[in-house]
């Protein structure tokens, strides 16, 4: 039975599985893809793809079709690719193959494959194959697991939160914009839950099992606005060492959830005019066109109508944008909310720092419902973070909720008398949360190796999920 060998990469952790008989072949893609910053494992034989498959996780496959016990027809490998889906449903696979003939890439796509290279392959093409793959592989599964996340916390409870006479004009629009095509327009102050509007009409349309990405489009500069939205080919700039592909891409046959639109400079407004009004694009140093079918949603807490009669936002553009426009009230104007919402949180929270807190006490819920929320939803949960990692009882009290200015010097105070090491298991039980329990992505957002943060967590008696 085959065995990975895995090799660290010294950048990004990506994973990738060769699986090739020959191994010259082998060889010969692990010099190139260790090269682009790869972390890869090998099998040699259909049984030790799966072995490795159950052994960890991958965030793509390159599979050869062809094998010494049947060197012809491929059908050892498009069983295996068969097997692989059954396996892991949405793992990307590349498949590999000599005989490159139109009906085995038909066939091998039918089979649960997403690309495919001929040999002998052309590097790079075979990388930006890979890395699309991957792109697209991670965005879709990240989107699976938030919206599975949700689910299970929700208990079957509804998914927005939408009690109230505020909230009920927002749920007649979103039942009938969300299974169509139309771009939407989200407006709303800071914090009201724009991004939670976005998922839910992309999930209530056709194009739910593909996915959703998000772009913070208010928040790119002139020299990465490009190559965020569109993509770059190596060597377009200094740092671009490999092909890159961007969210037009990645999100094709999917939705693209375009955050902050208001605070876009005007030339990055005209870029995505022509995109939006052709779904044609250039990568950044390529004069090849490339086409997106994606749905737009699109955020924004500015009154764009202003900002067009001052010269500060297209008017088309924003015709582009608005086909349907959803306004999210602001948390204030919707206090019947406040209760659902913050039990939803706690539940949550609870979960992610292990801690059996499951009620708040009738002072907390009456403090909750009186305090003015100018951070809106967003401050709620933060305020219930806190207070899960403050409380000592089975119950939220009112002073764990930190509401006022003065209890948020006195929480200060309490975090300032903790050891570092006690400060240290804080920090990565925070990480932990807001990256949903993922190692990998904890890891990088606290800046450490994935390495580093299991023998953290292990010191600390922590769990994540991998």
């Amino acid at each position: 039975m085959d065995r990975p060998v895995t090799e660290a990469a010294p950048k990004e952790r990506v994973r990738v599985l060769i699986a090739d008989d020959q191994p010259d072949v082998v060889e010969a893609l692990r010099l190139l893809l260790r090269r682009e910053g790869f972390d890869l494992a090998a099998a040699s034989s259909p049984a030790g793809v799966l072995s490795a498959l159950g052994a960890q996780d991958f965030d793509a496959a390159l599979v050869d079709l062809n094998y010494t016990r049947d060197t012809t027809s491929g059908k050892e490998g498009l069983d295996l690719l068969s097997q692989i889906r059954t396996l892991d449903s949405e793992l990307p696979v590349v498949v590999m193959t000599a005989w490159g003939s139109v009906e085995g890439a038909v066939e091998a796509m039918r089979r649960g494959a997403r690309d495919y290279v001929q040999k002998p392959w052309d590097n790079a093409r075979l990388v930006t194959t890979l890395r699309t793959q991957i792109e697209l592989g991670r965005a879709l599964r990240k989107s699976r697991r938030l919206e599975e996340e949700n689910t299970r916390l929700r208990g079957g409870a509804p998914r927005l939160f939408a009690a109230s006479a505020a909230m009920q004009p927002v749920l007649r629009l979103l039942e009938r914009v969300g299974p169509s095509d139309a771009n939407v327009l989200v407006t709303g102050e800071h914090g009201t839950g724009k991004e939670v509007i976005a998922r839910f009409l992309h999930e209530s349309s056709k194009r739910a099992g593909r996915p959703l990405v998000p772009v913070n489009a208010g928040g790119l500069s002139e020299g990465v606005f490009e190559s965020e939205l569109f993509g770059h080919v190596r060597g377009a700039f200094t740092d671009a060492k490999s092909d890159r592909a961007g969210a037009f891409e990645v999100a094709d046959g999917g939705t693209l959830f375009l955050d902050e639109v208001g605070n876009m400079p005007l030339p990055q407004q005209a870029k995505l005019l022509r995109v939006l009004q052709t779904g044609e694009f250039n990568p950044v140093g390529s004069s090849k066109v490339k086409k997106s079918d994606v749905r737009v949603i699109a955020a924004t807490n500015a009154r764009l109508n202003d900002e067009v009669s001052q010269g500060r936002f297209r008017e088309d553009l924003l015709y582009r944008l608005n086909t349907v426009e959803i306004h999210i009230p602001p948390l204030r104007e919707r206090t019947e909310d406040i209760p659902p919402l913050a039990q939803h949180f706690l539940a949550m929270q609870g979960q992610r720092y292990g801690k059996k807190v499951t009620a708040f006490s009738r002072d907390a819920l009456e403090a909750l419902v009186r305090h003015p929320w100018p951070g809106n939803v967003r401050e709620l949960e933060h305020a219930v973070e806190r207070a899960v990692l403050m409380a000592r009882e089975p119950h939220i009290a009112a002073e764990d909720l930190v509401l006022s200015p003065a209890a948020r010097r006195e929480s200060a105070q309490l975090y300032e008398a903790m050891s570092l090491d006690e400060a240290e298991k804080v920090l990565i039980q925070k990480a932990l949360g807001r990256c949903g329990g993922n190692v990998t992505d904890a890891a990088r957002e606290l800046g450490v190796s994935r390495s580093a943060l299991y023998r953290r967590l292990q010191h600390h008696g922590l769990k994540a999920q991998g």
